[in-house]
């Protein structure tokens, strides 16, 4: 299977990892899934109902519950930024009967907030990457650029001209279009909304130039003609609107930004019940109606093992904390 995950090095990875469980080795090493799941599971999703990551995560408990039959139910808890589900997630009881699918921000968290009531490389046991997303960076459809080329031109003649919108200060968006401007040495506005739906208005309305959405909100005003796609953010592009560059491709190499969510459990669950999640989740995600649906979404079915998640997630924590950093993005208290 083709796979978007940037290159990691395993064999650090393993050495660190064996250190980490080294404590309670012996006991996951005679664990047993036995008849796991004997009783209904709690699939934590850190946003509200409807969103992004709330559908994908309906898909993932249908599909689960199809494998084990047994119930795998949605728990919708939003707040903080993802941080109040990923907390409950990390402070359940670490037997299978509770995991959280998390999306980029709980890499993001890892450097933004100052007060984080878990560790985020120590306190999850990575089951599986599930799916990546790719970002568009949109303009409104009467916009002077006709691409990412023409935007990053614009900034870099006349320094604080463009202003790109997100919806909020260390959202994905954000560090996207701060990641862009670092990347292409030039000078952007960062104007943020609560929320994607009022930053997608105000392109429309022209108050700002840019936004790097999900492919998901921005595809029906792209359909009616009514946004104007620059450039999707991935490595290669999206097989939803494949006539769009990637901004590597386009204006600047090596540029990526997507959006992404992976399946967790509480540290110290049994490896024997990481195992069997892992499986099912390889299993559906090979399943042609869930990759028709994910990619009809704009997304790109992935699926891992638990050591190539763990690596996943450890490179994105040190990759956006980079950003975080470098684009002066203050921590929140």
């Amino acid at each position: 299977m083709k796979r978007s995950l940037r290159s990691v090095t395993v064999i650090a990875l393993c050495v660190a990892a064996t250190a980490q469980v080294s404590g309670h080795a012996s006991a996951q090493a005679t664990g047993s899934p036995g008849n796991y799941p004997s009783r209904p599971v709690r699939v934590i999703v850190p946003f509200a109902p409807g969103a992004a990551s709330d559908l994908t995560g309906r898909l993932v408990a249908q599909k689960l519950s199809e494998g084990f039959g047994q119930t795998f139910i949605v728990d919708n808890r939003p707040g903080a930024g993802g941080n109040i589900g990923h907390e409950l997630a990390a402070r359940a009881p670490a037997d299978g009967y509770s995991l959280v699918l998390a999306n980029e921000s709980l890499a993001i968290n890892a450097s933004l907030s100052r007060k984080l009531a878990f560790d985020t490389e120590r306190d999850f046991a990575a089951i599986s990457l599930v799916v990546i997303n790719p970002r568009i960076f949109v303009a409104v459809a009467g916009s002077p650029f006709d691409s990412i080329k023409d935007l990053v031109a614009a900034a870099r003649a006349k320094p604080g001209s463009v202003r790109f919108g997100s919806s909020g200060i260390g959202t994905g968006p954000h560090l996207a279009g701060a990641l862009l401007a670092g990347m292409a040495k030039v000078e952007m506005i960062h104007v943020p909304y609560k929320g994607a739906a009022p930053a997608l208005a105000d392109v429309l309305g022209g108050q700002i130039e840019v936004v790097a959405s999900t492919i998901l909100s921005a595809l029906p005003m792209i359909q009616a003609g009514k946004l104007k796609p620059l450039a999707v953010t991935s490595p290669r592009r999206s097989s939803a609107l494949p006539s769009v560059p990637t901004v590597a491709e386009n204006a600047v190499p090596g540029f990526e930004a997507t959006s992404w969510l992976m399946l967790l459990a509480p540290a110290k669950t049994p490896r024997a019940v990481v195992d069997q999640l892992h499986r099912q989740t390889a299993r559906f995600l090979e399943a042609p109606d869930v990759r028709k649906r994910i990619a009809a979404d704009g997304g790109e079915p992935v699926g891992t093992s638990p050591v190539e998640a763990t690596a996943y997630l450890k490179a994105e924590i040190a990759r956006w904390g980079r950003v975080i950093r470098e684009a002066g993005v203050q921590p929140e208290s």
